[in-house]
């Protein structure tokens, strides 16, 4: 092979293996190839010999002698700067509003799928504390195959209003366990009424009847009511008074407590059952839905439901 093909093909390897990756050339032919290498070894100075370097400073020219294509540079990427970036992003998503819903609804199904997940941990986590204490209050069926949890404040309006859905449920599930949790947070009677509540929970009497006559009990529920009421099922207002203070007494409602902190639990009525928390009033309809589906697949939501057998 003659020194020219030799210099030929270095040029067009360069060119196209090593050069083409930095700057985007068209496809050439064979014979487009040869014009160009052709013309680079009549232009260049003649070296003495064709070694590497020669090679190098011929390829050099001719690049440094070609049009400049068509490819991002550095001052283009400069000039991309958050002023002028910005405003772009914003037309754009200004003409494309609905790519902003999208987003939202994403962010909101990804923290929600977050949260449910370490409810599912935390409620694991408690699940002695919420179901197997032995001073618990339990109506309904003790060995009922579904257990829904109630934490509730005497003052809370929406308890109130939640209070037939929970008689209705008992009434015509045989098979439902329910565990009331004192929670009270509304006020300083409220802690009052809990107190007595606890001992009359404890005592062998009809905690059920107790429970309904404070929320049936008109104006704010207080120690007096509480004390009201549990005289008339046959209690000792005085002896009831005066274990109010108590470490036990504090004990059970300070349990409930930490319950409520470990799960994020803020309000009245608040439910649990399965793997979920269920916040507010809901309706019977809801809770029925969840105790059906507790039976059904073991959680709260069977088109989601991995594993079952969860507490409760």
């Amino acid at each position: 092979m003659s020194r020219l093909s030799v210099l030929m093909v270095l040029i067009v390897g360069l060119l196209v293996g090593g050069v083409g990756v930095l700057v985007a050339r068209p496809a050439i032919t064979e014979a487009q190839m040869r014009e160009i290498a052709q013309a680079v070894v009549a232009e260049a100075p003649k070296p003495a010999t064709l070694d590497k370097s020669a090679v190098e400073t011929i390829v050099s020219d001719f690049i440094a002698g070609q049009p400049k294509q068509n490819t991002p540079d550095a001052t283009a990427v400069a000039e991309l700067d958050p002023g002028k970036l910005n405003p772009m992003i914003e037309a754009y998503l200004m003409d494309n509003p609905s790519i902003l819903q999208r987003v939202s609804d994403k962010l909101t199904a990804e923290v929600a799928a977050k949260r449910k997940e370490e409810t599912r941990t935390q409620l694991a986590a408690l699940k002695t504390a919420i179901y197997d204490e032995p001073n618990k209050i339990v109506l309904g069926n003790p060995n009922g195959d579904v257990t829904l949890v109630e934490m509730f404040d005497y003052n809370c309006g929406y308890c109130r209003q939640a209070l037939p859905d929970l008689a209705t449920l008992m009434d015509e599930d045989p098979n439902l366990r329910v565990i009331l949790k004192e929670f009270p947070i509304l006020s300083q009677g409220s802690v009052e009424a809990a107190r007595v509540a606890v001992q009359v929970s404890e005592a062998k009497v009809d905690y059920w009847t107790f429970h309904q006559t404070l929320f049936t009990s008109p104006g704010k529920v207080d120690k007096d009511t509480a004390l009201k009421a549990a005289s008339a099922l046959g209690l000792n207002p005085i002896t009831l008074e005066m274990g109010m203070n108590t470490p036990a007494v504090a004990d059970v409602i300070d349990k409930s407590y930490k319950i409520a902190d470990q799960l994020k639990i803020t309000g009245t009525p608040t439910y649990i059952i399965g793997d979920e928390v269920i916040p507010g009033a809901v309706g019977i309809d809801v809770l029925r839905s969840r105790i059906s589906n507790m039976r059904e697949c073991g959680s709260t939501d069977c088109s989601t439901a991995a594993t079952p057998a969860q507490p409760g």
